[in-house]
Order: structure tokens, then C-alpha cells, then sequence
């Protein structure tokens, strides 16, 4: 994957705007531009594309880190010079952080399966006996599975039924609550008391009950 495609995914996944992401690289020191900024987001076909070259791009990553983490005390990691999909995966890592279980849960919403062994190796130093390097679709797949969980939890198979939502869940929709109408509130006046067959009592005029005596009154003024 090339740096571009994973800078586009991420600002995706984590729905930051130009100023956010600006932010990210200014909290690993680094001062980018909006036209920058916006020349790394164009797609390769397009005249204005610029690739980011990975010394920025590693700087990112730090700044996301620092993001999400906090900044830790003491000198700050210097970026790389030169990535490599194993740098790249674990700094995401780090900077979301990903136990071993997290990230298992991730590649499988991308529908693939990894062994914990297997993953643990993505992680080693290279030069380790048991160091596996990073293949692309293990990495996109990874972003991919993110950008489900965190992005597009709320999209629902085409083959799911909606869901109905609940009075629980009125409050928490996306939907904004409707303000309180200004119309003038509605009375409701009573002309006459419900049947015997409707309320169980005897047919005939309780005179004791208020709609009797509303009647007697008027009565007497006429």
C-alpha cells in the first residue's frame, strides 16, 4: 500500500477534518499546510496528486499516537525514514491501544483469520527469527476491518431487516429531537358522559356528576 491510500483511509476511519489533521502532524512537530495537506488526499490519476514520502508519513503516525495516547514524557520518537507495512501496522497499534484480541476481532470483520502466533510475528524486529513481514492485503484488511468497527458500525446488511427503534433509543438517534411546537395547545371539552354500555353503569344521568350539573345551570339561565 502506498502511504497516500493509508493517509486517506485513516482521515476516513477517523472522520478528521483538514484542520484535525494538520493538528496530528503539528502535535509530532511537524507544520503541513492545508494546499500539503490536500495534495496527499488527491487520488494518483489526479494532475495536483503529490505522494507523501514516508519520513511525513511516519510523522503523522507519531502525531496520532500522541493523539490518541497522550504525549509521553521525555524525548519524542523520531520518525522513520524509510516504512515498512510492519512500522505502519504497529503504530496503529499503539496508537489505538490494540491488545492481541483487539486486532484478531478487526482482520475478522474483514473476513480474514490469523492465529495469535502469526500476529505476534507482524511484530517483531526484523531480524528475528520469528519476524513475518506485513503482506499489503494483511495491512488494507486491517484498515478496512477499522474503518467497519469505528466508521460504519451504524450500516446494516442489505439483507438485515431495519431495526424499530425503541422509546429507549429515541433520545440517542441521529435524528434531531423536535422542538416543541408553537401552536396554541388544544381543549378538549366534554359534551356528554360516556353510555352504561361503555362504562359499565347505569344508562341514565348521574345528576351528582359534573355534566348534570353544567346542564341544570344552563337550565336555569334559560
Amino acid at each position: 500500500m502506498n502511504n497516500n491510500d493509508i493517509l486517506r483511509r485513516l482521515r476516513y476511519t477517523f472522520d478528521y477534518s483538514d484542520t484535525k489533521m494538520i493538528g496530528v502532524f503539528r502535535h509530532a512537530d511537524l507544520a503541513v499546510t492545508r494546499v500539503q495537506l490536500t495534495s496527499w488526499m488527491k487520488k494518483e490519476e489526479d494532475p495536483e496528486y503529490i505522494a507523501i514520502p514516508d519520513l511525513e508519513m511516519a510523522t503523522f503516525l507519531n502525531g496520532l499516537i500522541i493523539e490518541k495516547r497522550g504525549r509521553q514524557e521525555g524525548d519524542q520518537p523520531i520518525p522513520e525514514r524509510r516504512l515498512t507495512n510492519n512500522i505502519i501496522f504497529r503504530k496503529l497499534k499503539i496508537a489505538l491501544n490494540f491488545t492481541a484480541e483487539d486486532i484478531l476481532e478487526v482482520l475478522g470483520l474483514a473476513g480474514v483469520s490469523l492465529s495469535k502466533h502469526e500476529l505476534s510475528a507482524l511484530f517483531r524486529k526484523q531480524g528475528h527469527q520469528n519476524f513475518r513481514e506485513c503482506k499489503d492485503q494483511v495491512l488494507r484488511n486491517f484498515l478496512s476491518g477499522l474503518q467497519h468497527k469505528l466508521r460504519d458500525t451504524g450500516t446494516a446488511p442489505e439483507t438485515d431487516k431495519p431495526l424499530r427503534k425503541t422509546a429507549s433509543a429515541a433520545g440517542t438517534s441521529e435524528n434531531p429531537m423536535r422542538k416543541p411546537s408553537d401552536k396554541p395547545e388544544v381543549q378538549f371539552v366534554v359534551d356528554k358522559p360516556a353510555s352504561g354500555k361503555e362504562t359499565g353503569n347505569k344508562s341514565s344521568v348521574d345528576n351528582s356528576s359534573v355534566w348534570a350539573k353544567a346542564l341544570a345551570k344552563n337550565s336555569k339561565k334559560s
